[in-house]
């Protein structure tokens, strides 16, 4: 199953709109909460439903199964695996339509044991991304009826590895320290381009990775903003800017951080592309109702009054939502990790529960951004900025078993092309 252009583009103006609110360094994964607010589109109505709907960047009938697909064609890439979480109180009876939309196995409950639901939530997180990230992005409450998370995690190694060197920058806010630096010779020039877009010109390098997962480190002009910097790499990704590739390119100064010059030789060479950037580690978490126009979620967090009847007949608000996000660019290769969770509380009028019925329970106890995306479809997986690189370290080496898992074979580029 393949990741549908519809979808490439909805998630890609989500991840361009949340781009627009960075200001610090970060790390955020739109394709993460995607999913999970189209299922919560499909299960609204009224006012929550065209929010949610608008969000999603798709009429909301249409939501839920894109949902569906999206899951299971991001699973079908190498070095990236997709999980969905849906678990409830045993006293939330579900639309049995609604239900269908989630695997089976995705469903677990809540005991209403405020511990023991942390610990399960947190223990799921920490098995689905492989520990790194320990927590569920999520509030839990003696209201909390139902959570619906998503988790990622994707490792790619280089195509080709750098080498780390200290990097001493001379300017800017990282001048006077000395950083784990990452270089890198290619003869391959249209790895790197220059971008002209309405806020100013952004360098975009494209680091390949084995699996079919890149990693673009994007630098914009020193008056750009974060958020203009990693916008204009989505609205990049997504062709809405041209961008001159690196064989194109004059000589001098002619982009951020790139100058083309000539180099005296003792013998006939190619041209070559040398790259110096810092390695980082990042991580974030974010509550996405700080945010909640741009998720969509101005209505649904109305707790006098339910809005998902296709859902539930239980009278259902969004009471708490969150992502936690974590990556990591090293010399050999990217690793990135999240977690997104909503958590739904009753709300409004209670329904009639006068009803008995009986349960049996089974327990087996210079700043700069980034997107890593995936080759094929053009999806963005993760995007960030970054302002606080790694320093360079007095006897640590990268760790080499870090990416052991990823395949060795190279579906592309073989001569050790990046």
């Amino acid at each position: 199953m393949r990741v549908t252009r519809a979808t490439t583009e909805a998630v890609g103006r989500l991840t361009a709109r949340w781009a627009g609110t960075v200001e610090d360094g970060t790390v955020f994964s739109a394709v993460g909460v995607w999913p999970l607010l189209a299922f919560l589109a499909d299960g609204a109505a009224g006012a929550a439903r065209a929010e949610l709907a608008d969000a999603v960047g798709l009429p909301a009938e249409q939501a839920a199964a894109a949902a569906r697909e999206l899951p299971a064609a991001l699973d079908a890439i190498r070095g990236l695996d997709v999980a969905l979480g849906l678990w409830t109180k045993r006293t939330l009876e579900l639309r049995a339509e609604w239900a269908a939309g989630l695997p089976a196995e995705t469903h677990g409950v809540l005991t209403g044991d405020a511990e023991a639901d942390r610990a399960a939530l947190d223990a799921w997180a920490v098995k689905r991304t492989e520990g790194l990230v320990d927590r569920m992005p999520v509030a839990l409450t003696e209201d909390t009826e139902l959570v619906l998370a998503s988790a990622l995690v994707l490792r790619t190694k280089w195509l080709r590895p750098f080498e780390e060197w200290p990097l001493l920058p001379e300017s800017g806010p990282w001048r006077e320290r000395s950083l784990l630096g990452l270089r890198r010779e290619s003869v391959l020039l249209d790895r790197v381009g220059v971008a002209d877009t309405p806020d100013g010109c952004v360098t975009e390098l494209k680091v390949l990775g084995t699996s079919g997962i890149d990693v673009h480190l994007l630098l914009g002009e020193e008056r750009m903003t974060a958020a203009q910097v990693v916008r204009a790499g989505v609205d990049v990704l997504l062709r809405r800017h041209p961008v001159v590739p690196g064989t194109g390119l004059p000589y001098g100064d002619v982009g951020p951080g790139l100058r083309v010059r000539k180099v005296r030789c003792m013998r006939p060479q190619p041209p070559t592309l040398d790259v110096t950037t810092a390695a980082f580690d990042v991580t974030a978490r974010h509550d996405l109702l700080e945010r909640h126009e741009l998720f969509g979620l101005s209505t649904a967090r109305d707790i006098t009054r339910g809005h998902f009847p296709g859902i539930s007949g239980f009278p259902l608000a969004i009471g708490s939502a969150g992502q936690s996000t974590t990556a990591r660019f090293g010399a050999l290769g990217f690793r990135a990790a999240s977690v997104t969770a909503f958590g739904a509380v009753t709300s409004g009028a209670m329904p009639d529960l006068r009803q008995v019925t009986t349960t049996v329970e089974a327990t087996f106890d210079r700043p700069f951004g980034f997107l890593a995306v995936h080759r094929t479809s053009r999806l963005v997986l993760a995007a960030g900025w970054i302002t606080d690189p790694l320093p360079f370290p007095e006897d640590e080496d990268e760790d080499e078993d870090e990416y052991e898992d990823e395949d060795e074979d190279e579906d592309e580029d073989e001569d050790g092309a990046w």
